[in-house]
């Protein structure tokens, strides 16, 4: 269990390297649904993001009723 653990929150340490080397939480960046989405499956991808994964994600909100 101890290792398990361990295993995971290097796994994510490194998806979060690799959302910070891609200016993903940069302050002038635009915050929508994709952006947040895109954040979130890099981390989450973690070191797969150095082996060519480029994970994206396409949101559609639907539009309030005029």
């Amino acid at each position: 269990m101890r290792i398990g653990s361990v295993i995971v929150v290097v796994w994510l340490v490194i998806g979060l390297l690799a959302a910070v080397q891609r200016g993903y939480f940069g302050d002038g960046r635009e915050v929508s649904c994709k952006t947040a989405g895109d954040t979130v499956l890099t981390v989450v991808a973690g070191p797969l993001n150095y082996l060519g994964v480029n994970p994206k994600v396409k949101c559609r909100v639907p539009q309030p009723s005029k």
